[in-house]
């Protein structure tokens, strides 16, 4: 198995770091080698704002719920789609930028924005850091977007931790994922396969919780339905209303 394999195969979300600091030049490298990750059209609608301001990383955590993972990481990367770029450059040509008004728009920033997420982190896992990915970003949107002076036409779609991560961290074992056959697919969708594989996979997870120590969280089904018996756009619909943001509307 190479390398890179290798540590794709193991990788695992880090939420206990050491409280060592992260060396700017590392730091610096991986932005730069996420900074090639390719874009729609070239586009480079990606923008990272970074901080290792320990205040800063203690104010981002309680936007994101409090997560402890988050306050405890040495730095704090927040992922953000940049229709601001991408504007200013359409303007030069004397035509209106309207794609951050439409669906295409969410979509295309999304997309780029996972596409730098596991640049990052695969990055910083080759060096030896540990990350963990925060959707949580997306919660208090107004407070993170004044947090960031960040202008219209961008939006904070995810962040990653980066940290030295404790030996408990490293040595936790990998979670289970669904059976591959439910997975992948050769030439067409198999329905009945995704849905069996829901089946085994709840077992499958309350098994490995059980065996580790971790029988209090929730199963695979009940966090599914925790977190998707809502919408986020309900959360983001004052942000959107009050035009902190431009994307979907004029």
């Amino acid at each position: 198995m190479n390398e890179i394999i290798k540590q794709l195969s193991s990788r695992k979300s880090i939420r206990q770091f050491t409280g060592e600091s992260v060396k700017d030049e590392d730091l610096k490298l991986i932005m730069k080698t996420a900074q090639r990750c390719p874009t729609s059209v070239n586009g480079q609608q990606i923008s990272l704002v970074y901080t290792k301001d320990k205040e800063k990383i203690i104010k981002i955590a309680q936007l994101c719920g409090g997560q402890k993972q988050v306050e405890t990481a040495d730095v704090f990367i927040a992922i953000t789609v940049d229709f601001n770029r991408t504007s200013f450059a359409v303007e030069q040509t004397g035509e209106k930028h309207i794609i951050d008004k439409s669906a295409e728009g969410v979509l295309v920033g999304a997309v780029d924005a996972g596409i730098m997420l596991n640049a990052i982190q695969v990055s910083a896992e080759s060096l030896g850091y540990g990350t963990t990915a925060i959707g949580a970003v997306r919660n208090e949107p107004e407070e993170f977007i004044k947090l960031l002076n960040l202008p219209k036409k961008t939006f904070p779609i995810v962040g990653t931790t980066i940290g030295v991560p404790a030996k408990e961290a490293k040595d936790a074992p990998l979670k289970p994922r669904i059976p591959f056959k439910s997975f992948a697919f050769e030439d067409t969708y198999k329905d009945e396969k995704v849905k069996e594989g829901v089946l085994e996979y709840e077992k499958e997870l309350k098994k490995f919780r059980v065996k580790n120590g971790m029988n209090y969280l929730q199963s695979y089904c009940e966090q599914m339905s925790n977190y998707y018996k809502k919408s986020i756009l309900e959360i983001l619909h004052k942000v959107i209303k009050n035009k902190v943001l431009s994307l979907l509307i004029s």
